[in-house]
C-alpha cells in the first residue's frame, strides 16, 4: 500500500471551506501551512456510559488517535443528541453502516454538526468518533483535525470520500438570502391603506413571517439572530421584515405591538397567527416540535 506524506494542509484544497461553527454563527476557518509545529494539545474522551452527568468528560494525558477513539452509534432524535452528544468544540469522524469512514470534520459544536449531517445524509451517518479539544483555539482544533486526517490517509492511502476535492455533500454551502419585505414604498409616501391592515395582509398571505430587528442577513440583536438561525437550521421557508427600517417600515414597531398584543421583538407568525417570540421558538426547537409545527 502506498504511503502518503502530508507536508501542509493545502494538500486538501476542498477542506479550506470547513467551518468552526455554532448554531448561531458560522465563521470560516482557513487552513494553511505552518513553518513551526503546532502546539501540543489534549483531548477529553467522551464517555457515553455516564448517566448522572451525561456531558461529563474526562481529560486524558495525551492526544487520542483516531484508531484509539471509541465508535459511538449516532442517536436518532434531538433529545437523545442533547443527552448523549457533546456540544463542545473538537473533531469528529462519521462512519456509515458498513463502518467505512465517510468524513472527518472540525467544529465549534460537535453535537450540532453531527445532527446536521444526520438530517442531510442519514444513509451515511450511522456512527461517529468524537474528540473534544480541551483548549479550543484555532491552532489546537486544526492540529486535532490534521492528526486524524493524516492517520487515516497513512492507513488507507486515500482521503475520506466526504473530504475529497469538490465534494459538497458534507460541507454546508452558504444559502442565498431572501430579501426582507417592505410594507410601504417609503416614509414620505402617503398610505392609502392603514398600516395595521398591511400587517394583517402580510401575515395572512405568507405562511411564516418573522418580524425581526435588522435584516435576515444582518440581525441587529441577539434574539433576532437566534430566531433567524433556528428558522434556517430547520429549513423553514419564511419571510422577514425589519422593524428597525424607519424608511420603508415607519411606525411598524408600535403598530405591530397593538396588532399582535405582544410587546417585544422578534415576533413570528404562522398562517396569520402569532407563534411567539425568541423564547417560545427556542423551546419548540429544543423539544423537536418546530419542524412538525411548521409543516401543518
Amino acid at each position: 500500500m502506498a504511503t502518503i506524506t502530508i507536508s501542509s494542509l493545502q494538500t486538501f484544497p476542498s477542506l479550506h471551506s470547513l467551518s468552526l461553527n455554532s448554531p448561531q454563527n458560522t465563521p470560516t476557518l482557513s487552513f494553511y501551512s505552518q513553518s513551526k509545529p503546532f502546539p501540543s494539545i489534549s483531548l477529553k474522551s467522551f464517555n457515553t456510559t455516564l448517566k448522572s452527568k451525561p456531558r461529563s468528560l474526562s481529560i486524558t494525558a495525551a492526544f487520542k488517535t483516531l484508531s484509539e477513539t471509541e465508535l459511538i452509534t449516532v442517536p436518532l432524535t434531538a433529545d437523545e443528541f442533547n443527552s448523549k452528544m457533546p456540544s463542545d468544540c473538537g473533531v469528529y469522524a462519521v462512519y456509515d453502516k458498513s463502518n467505512d469512514l465517510q468524513f472527518i470534520g472540525v467544529t465549534r459544536n460537535i453535537g450540532a454538526s453531527v445532527f446536521s449531517h444526520l438530517k442531510s445524509v442519514p444513509e451515511l451517518c450511522h456512527s461517529v468518533k468524537v474528540g473534544v479539544v480541551v483548549e479550543p483555539d484555532k491552532a489546537s482544533l486544526t492540529e486535532a483535525w490534521k492528526s486524524w486526517m493524516e492517520e487515516y490517509i497513512k492507513t488507507t492511502g486515500k482521503v475520506p470520500p466526504g473530504n475529497e476535492t469538490g465534494n459538497a455533500t458534507w460541507i454546508r454551502q452558504p444559502s442565498k438570502k431572501k430579501a426582507d419585505l417592505r410594507l410601504t414604498p417609503g416614509r414620505h409616501v402617503q398610505l392609502t391603506v392603514p398600516l395595521e391592515e398591511l400587517i394583517d395582509r402580510l401575515v395572512k398571505e405568507n405562511k411564516v413571517v418573522a418580524f425581526i430587528k435588522g435584516s435576515r442577513s444582518a440581525p441587529m440583536c441577539g434574539f433576532s439572530q437566534k430566531v433567524v438561525g433556528i428558522l434556517e437550521s430547520e429549513g423553514v421557508d419564511y419571510e422577514s421584515v425589519d422593524v428597525l427600517d424607519e424608511e420603508y417600515n415607519y411606525g411598524l414597531r408600535e403598530t405591530l405591538k397593538k396588532y399582535s398584543n405582544w410587546p417585544t421583538f422578534p415576533q413570528i407568525f404562522m398562517n396569520g397567527e402569532l407563534v411567539g417570540g425568541c423564547d417560545i421558538l427556542t423551546s419548540m426547537h429544543e423539544k423537536g416540535e418546530l419542524a412538525g409545527h411548521f409543516k401543518k
